[in-house]
């Protein structure tokens, strides 16, 4: 099997990891604010996780960490986690298409930042 199909595990990683984010960010929304009372608070969680669009977000993080541990069998941790910081480029860009969230010019030099540390970090 060639190297590159090792890659597969971190893509995979990263799409599951961004679907999730993506995912119960969209259907909290729907529900609203977190109350304020504890009780209501606690009864306002059990409710989220009564939505099968929301487990599926918990399902996609628990996807994402098993291809994460297989990841960690093929490459060594400062190869493949700099690869994460693409979690946040991924997310801006789909939370302002899908989500309609403002990508402002502050966003887009953050995330450019933490990818140039992340690639300076990894090469170093």
């Amino acid at each position: 099997m060639s190297r590159y199909y090792d890659y597969l595990y971190i893509i995979a990683t990263i799409a599951f990891t961004v679907y999730g984010q993506l995912i119960l960010k969209w259907r909290i929304a729907k529900y609203g604010s977190l109350p304020q009372e504890l009780e209501e608070k606690i009864r306002f969680l059990f409710s989220l996780l009564a939505d099968p669009l929301i487990l599926s977000g918990f399902v996609a993080a628990f996807v994402a960490s098993l291809a994460w541990m297989a990841a960690m069998t093929k490459f060594e941790l400062s190869h493949a986690y700099p690869f994460m910081s693409l979690n946040f480029v991924i997310v801006l860009l789909l939370s302002g298409w899908l989500l309609s969230e403002p990508i402002t010019f502050a966003k887009v030099i953050g995330v450019a930042m933490i990818v140039s540390g992340t690639i300076v970090a990894a090469n170093g």
